[in-house]
């Protein structure tokens, strides 16, 4: 009986094989772009925000109760942060993969706080940060984490 290698079982050097190194490079560069998104998005988000009250929908009685004007500017300052972090991952700079992994952990806590006020949106948003954090710590080739 004769078995096919897997191609993303570790190599020799305990790297994962070719193949399986190019799925996960996909997967950071994949994420570097959501991550680019995402940091637009959070700025429109903030700017919305801190614009006028009104644009946001809230859900009333809700336990996580913030002013909706800081809300606002630690989403623009967050989406910046953010979009120049993937520019860096996109660059192949390890900090910008290890601060990616801590500011997406940061914008899928905080777009869970912002459940009130854009359900929708944040439930995408987390699932977004999840895939985002999967894949940057997923790809062992050299230079990685």
């Amino acid at each position: 009986m004769t078995t096919t290698p897997n191609p993303a079982a570790p190599g020799p050097s305990g790297h994962p094989s070719p193949s399986g190194s190019a799925w996960a490079a996909g997967g950071v560069l994949f994420a570097a772009v959501l991550m680019m998104i995402n940091g637009v998005f959070a700025i429109f988000e903030g700017i919305a925000a801190l614009a006028k009250d009104d644009v946001i929908w809230r859900v009333r009685d809700y336990s996580f109760k913030f002013d909706l004007t800081a809300w606002g500017w630690i989403h623009l300052i967050l989406g910046i942060v953010v979009l120049i972090v993937g520019l860096a991952i996109l660059k192949g700079t390890t900090w910008g993969r290890a601060l990616g992994i801590a500011l997406t952990g940061v914008s899928i806590i905080l777009h869970f706080l912002w459940l009130p006020y854009q359900p929708f949106w944040s439930l995408i948003a987390i699932a977004i940060g999840v895939f985002v954090i999967w894949a940057l710590c997923v790809d062992r080739s050299p230079g990685a984490l």
